[in-house]
């Protein structure tokens, strides 16, 4: 038989219904102290009908923060919040799995205790602005992570994943994608280190293998996540062979049986992706060495979701703001009903508009033929 979107699937022990992927998607709608708000209750609560629901990034100390109003996972006030959004979402029948992420130095010291310098793996100044509680300001140079703190950075994952767990999660994803932490240390245009973490993409993993290790005494192996993102030149990120690092890093964690691996395939935008970006890698063989369930991602459309299912290219496929702007994406694709139009400039701004407000179809529309 055939495959397509809406066929189930497993996920490990986790059967999904579909496999259409809400994409994680920052939107900055927590309150103060990093606290999930009602609004995100609703939300995440709103598109329980896809396969797999990924929260957004989820900082996993403050020193990881990067973003105003962006819901933490290391208080326990933080993780009372998540439950409530994992209750939510639990009452519609759906699945979801925490984002972990640090920021690193795609930070500011505004949101650093005492106004610290954010940390990296190395001391490169990142190009353009961070956004923050008082507006744009230019990025300041990182401070090099002394290898001594290192195990400390992996405890904060650990932790991070022990609330993940508390709160009810289904399983977390490990941010290593998109210019964040974990993704400055895995690429060499950011990691410049001459000790055991940088030098060959060998020991440019170790940080990641180490966080893995960590989440994994919280998590079984099929219940964690990876998502990469090669190529994304997003938050000035650059490698100088993404296609042999990378099928080195991907041969690296290949064994050791997480539930999936989530890639960003090409470059994106501020706004969520480009459409029908053009891609130098070739994603088959990442997918080849990883051999278990591979999530697509980056400006899919219904039509090229259903064509990389069928040919066996993806097992799953993740939409970001689709999923933002049509609560009930699923059944808007399965029945060929339109979709709702979105209004980029409500992302970043807080409150019920451009967040709550997207309608579910009306009942009554037509389904395509």
């Amino acid at each position: 038989m055939t495959n397509d979107l809406f066929s189930p699937t497993s996920l490990g022990s986790l059967e999904l219904p579909n496999r259409m992927v809400m994409a994680p998607m920052s939107r900055s709608r927590a309150i103060e102290g990093g606290i999930p708000s009602q609004l995100m209750v609703e939300h995440y609560g709103h598109r329980a009908t896809a396969g797999l629901i990924i929260s957004e990034s989820a900082p996993v100390s403050q020193q990881g923060v990067g973003y105003p109003n962006t819901p933490g996972i290391f208080t326990p006030e933080q993780a009372a919040g998540w439950l409530r959004v994992m209750n939510s979402v639990r009452s519609q029948g759906g699945r979801m799995f925490a984002q972990l992420q640090h920021c690193g130095r795609i930070s500011h010291p505004s949101y650093q205790e005492e106004g610290a310098l954010p940390v990296a793996p190395s001391a490169q100044k990142p190009s353009g602005f961070a956004f923050t509680a008082s507006g744009y300001k230019e990025f300041e140079t990182p401070r090099q992570l002394e290898v001594s703190e290192i195990a400390d950075v992996v405890g904060q994952f650990h932790h991070a994943a022990k609330n993940a767990h508390d709160a009810g999660f289904d399983g977390v994803e490990v941010h290593g994608a998109n210019g964040y932490l974990i993704d400055q240390f895995l690429r060499d245009g950011t990691n410049r280190r001459t000790d055991g973490y940088g030098g060959t993409a060998e020991k440019r993993v170790r940080f990641l293998q180490e966080i893995l290790d960590a989440v994994m005494n919280v998590y079984p192996a099929e219940r964690i996540g990876l998502k990469l993102s090669p190529e994304n030149s997003f938050n000035d990120m650059s490698d100088s062979s993404p296609q042999v690092n990378f099928e080195k890093i991907v041969a690296a964690i290949a064994g050791r049986g997480l539930g999936y691996l989530h890639v960003t395939e090409a470059s994106m935008d501020i706004g969520g992706h480009i459409e029908g970006a053009p891609r130098v890698m070739d994603y088959n063989r990442l997918r080849a060495l990883f051999r278990g369930t591979y999530i697509a991602n980056n400006g899919y459309s219904k039509d090229r979701a259903e064509t990389a299912i069928q040919a066996g290219y993806a097992d799953l496929v993740a939409f970001g703001v689709p999923f933002l702007a049509n609560p009930d994406l699923v059944r808007r694709f399965r029945d060929g009903l339109p979709l709702n139009t979105i209004d980029k400039s409500t992302f970043y701004i807080g409150g019920e508009m451009g967040y709550n407000d997207y309608p579910f179809a009306s009942a009554d529309l037509p389904s395509a033929a």
